[in-house]
């Protein structure tokens, strides 16, 4: 058994052992309340004080049109004037304006570089104003950005580490518009359910009533819950929600195996099961190695030289292990014991399990990224 498959099967292990008991998780991790959202920011701005690193002018005329505009605003005439800079960056930047964000509060933004700047390190942003999908502005940005990448280039050769055509500014955007939103008003609110689930939805109901020891919520369907604010008795709806965001119920989950092909990365839930199956693992190698001569004639000799092809074929059946059965009802801890026993590498059980899961023997939802 090979060390990967040892630390595979061990990480399986913990994660079945950790899951064995009804977690019991905050309901404020489960659910989003009806109104209570962030909205999504976006500008066009420009990033200067670049070390070289900007936009060419003539890849990029946008940018050229955005710094005149900028300059003329500011009183400088660069009309008919050719100027060619390294150092400035067309960028989009974006941002999230939170629930509840109060005119004068800091957000953070994400600046990105949308032209054939190499880098953004160094950088200022220019002030840029963000606008919501109504076209409002609500916040303006500006502020030295961190970009997380660092690009070294020579003339013969180029090295990039990162992303640095991206960056953050963090709290570089000020709110200057509040998002109208009056939750002391509301008599009734939805819980909406971040993974719809009939038992889950039915828990929560179970869990806010029983600690208001009256009926305030009512299950509507799997991916929501209505709650009576009013009918909690408490001073404001701020308050009855700090007490319901607190109250743990078990979540209920459907059996899923989920496969990350590109990384080789499997996560298998607790409840995953499979009926009674036989499993054989092994692999067939066909090695082909080509070491050509070269034949030439003596000195001074009549004849020319010519290549001799010189193949080595090998055909290697990896046999180490027969077969293996896996019984019908079969957990977590023993999938992963029954695939260690075969030797199979993470990779090699991705395969496996897409195999399981078309023989049908597989009962849960298989998810391939």
């Amino acid at each position: 058994m090979s060390a990967l498959s040892r630390l595979f099967g061990l990480f399986c292990l913990m994660i079945c052992v950790s899951g064995g008991a009804d977690a019991t998780v905050r309901l404020k991790d489960l659910v989003e309340f009806d109104g209570v959202r962030g909205n999504d920011l976006l500008g066009y701005g420009l990033v200067v004080g670049l070390n070289g690193t900007g936009d060419g002018i003539r890849n990029s005329p946008f940018t050229e049109d955005m710094l005149s505009n900028i300059l003329e605003r500011l009183g400088v005439n660069v009309t008919g004037e050719q100027f060619r800079p390294r150092n400035v960056a067309a960028v989009i930047v974006t941002a999230i304006l939170p629930p509840f964000a109060r005119a004068g509060g800091r957000i953070d933004v994400t600046v990105s570089a949308i032209g054939d700047a190499s880098s953004l390190l160094g950088g200022t942003l220019v002030m840029t104003p963000l606008n919501g999908a109504d076209g409002t502005i609500y916040a303006v940005a500006q502020g030295t950005v961190v970009a997380g990448g660092a690009a070294v280039e020579g003339q013969a050769a180029r090295e990039v580490r990162g992303v640095p055509t991206s960056g953050t500014i963090p709290l570089g955007a000020r709110v200057e518009r509040e998002v109208d939103f009056e939750l002391s008003s509301l008599s009734r609110v939805r819980l909406a359910l971040r993974m719809p689930d009939f038992s889950t939805a039915a828990q929560i109901e179970t869990g806010i009533n029983q600690s208001f020891e009256k009926r305030v919520a009512v299950m509507t369907d799997p991916g929501t819950v209505m709650l009576d604010l009013a009918a909690t008795g408490m001073s404001s709806p701020a308050h009855a929600l700090a007490r319901i965001e607190n109250i743990r119920v078990a979540p209920q989950t459907r059996a899923r195996v989920v496969v990350d092909q590109r990384s080789g990365t499997i996560v298998l839930g607790e409840d995953v099961r499979i009926s009674r199956v036989a499993v054989a693992q092994g692999g067939l190698t066909l090695r082909v190695e080509e070491a050509p001569l070269v034949s030439q004639p003596n000195p001074f000799a009549e004849g020319e030289t010519v290549v001799v092809p010189r193949s080595t074929v090998t055909l290697e059946d990896e046999n180490q292990v027969g077969l293996a059965e896996l019984y019908g009802g079969t957990s977590l801890s023993e999938i992963v014991a029954g695939m260690n026993a075969l030797g199979v590498a993470p990779r090699d059980m991705i395969d496996i399990l897409n195999t399981i899961n078309a023989a049908g023997a597989l009962h849960a939802e298989l998810i391939v990224r």
